[in-house]
């Protein structure tokens, strides 16, 4: 299946991409952000939130959409 991913912020410096095209065939967000960290080795060291189709997921969350963005940590006020 092919995933749309967004980064935004650091993210997006550090994967020198603002969104790409991939073909994933896995199940879990946890098995995606294995291969983009192996793709992109800097994120491992980055804090960043999950949200598919706008809406916040845990690692444990399965892959339903086609929309994934990376998100960096932000706080409310």
């Amino acid at each position: 299946m092919n995933i749309n991913i967004k980064y935004f912020g650091l993210l997006a410096e550090v994967t020198q991409q603002e969104a790409e095209t991939i073909n994933f065939e896995g199940k879990l967000v946890s098995e995606l952000l294995d291969v983009l960290q192996s793709k992109y080795p800097a994120l491992k060291n980055k804090d960043f939130k999950v949200a598919q189709n706008q809406e916040l997921v845990s690692i444990n969350t399965e892959i339903t959409g086609q929309e994934i963005a990376i998100l960096p940590p932000f706080s409310g006020g």
